[in-house]
C-alpha cells in the first residue's frame, strides 16, 4: 500500500511526464511547424489510419452470421458522414443504431 507522500509523487511524476510528452513536439519545432514535410505527412495521414485501425479491431471478433449488424451499422455510419461531413453525428448516430440492433435482434 503506498502512502499519501508516494502516491503524490507518482501522480506529480506521471504528470510531468505526460506534460512534457505532449511539448516535445512543439518544443522541437516551434519555428518549422507548418513547413516540415514530416508533420504535414502526419497531419495528412494519421487520421484515415487511426479509422482504419479501429474499423479492423472493431471487426476482428465478429462472426462471420453477426457480421450484418456490425456491418449496417458501419455502412450507415460511413453514408452519414459522408452526408453530412460531421464526425459527431455521424459516430454517434452509428452508435446508437449499433446499440438498437444488438437490442432488437441479438
Amino acid at each position: 500500500m503506498l502512502s499519501l507522500s508516494q502516491a503524490a509523487a507518482a501522480a506529480l511524476i506521471c504528470a510531468l511526464v505526460t506534460f512534457f510528452t505532449r511539448a516535445f513536439p512543439f518544443i522541437i519545432y516551434q519555428n518549422s511547424w507548418s513547413e516540415n514535410p514530416s508533420i504535414k505527412f502526419l497531419q495528412r495521414y494519421i487520421p484515415p489510419m487511426t479509422m482504419v485501425i479501429l474499423t479492423v479491431y472493431c471487426f476482428k471478433d465478429v462472426s462471420l452470421g453477426a457480421f450484418a449488424i456490425p456491418f449496417i451499422s458501419a455502412l450507415f455510419t460511413a453514408a452519414l458522414h459522408f452526408l453530412l461531413k460531421n464526425p459527431l453525428i455521424s459516430i454517434f448516430s452509428g452508435t446508437t443504431l449499433y446499440m438498437v440492433l444488438i437490442r432488437f435482434f441479438n
